[in-house]
């Protein structure tokens, strides 16, 4: 069992997402972009940091990082460690998410949204919106991956 967040789970996500055709169509295919993801914790500082990246049609997972790594990524997603674990256990129970639990609602929701950057570059921060449906792919792959939480 791979606990979030850590390198063995992204890593098992990534090979669940690599691995299945059906996370390639449909709106998902090539995704040329590093992503940061960032789990807060309840004073909304940063907790942990992984860059994933993806390259074609597949990810290579995550690695673990520290912030300074998000000056490089072209976009970081970031969630308290509550909301991550309710957007999995969402994906787990329905095989991908649901209703308020796609990273699109998520961005919605949130006055600040789930997606920024460090850099202010608008062109490499609208990647999340341009391969959001991948990203979304990889994220309902880890339905498939036995996941602990801390």
């Amino acid at each position: 069992m791979a606990k979030f967040p850590s390198e063995d789970w992204f890593g098992a996500v990534a090979q669940v997402f690599n691995a299945d055709e059906s996370y390639q169509g449909a709106g998902g295919g090539h995704c040329n972009c590093t992503a940061g993801l960032v789990v807060e914790d309840a004073a909304e500082a940063v907790e942990d940091v992984f860059v994933l990246t993806f390259e074609g049609m597949v990810c290579s997972g995550g690695v673990q990082a520290d912030e300074a790594a998000l000056e490089a990524v072209d976009f970081y997603m970031h969630m308290p460690r509550s909301d991550w674990r309710e957007m999995l256990e969402d994906i787990r129970r329905h095989g991908r998410a649901t209703e308020n639990h796609t990273l699109n609602s998520l961005d919605l929701e949130r006055d600040d949204g789930l997606s920024t950057s460090k850099h202010g570059d608008q062109y490499r921060e609208d990647l999340f919106f341009r391969y959001n449906q991948t990203l979304q792919f990889y994220f309902d792959a880890s339905a498939r991956v036995k996941t602990a939480f801390s």
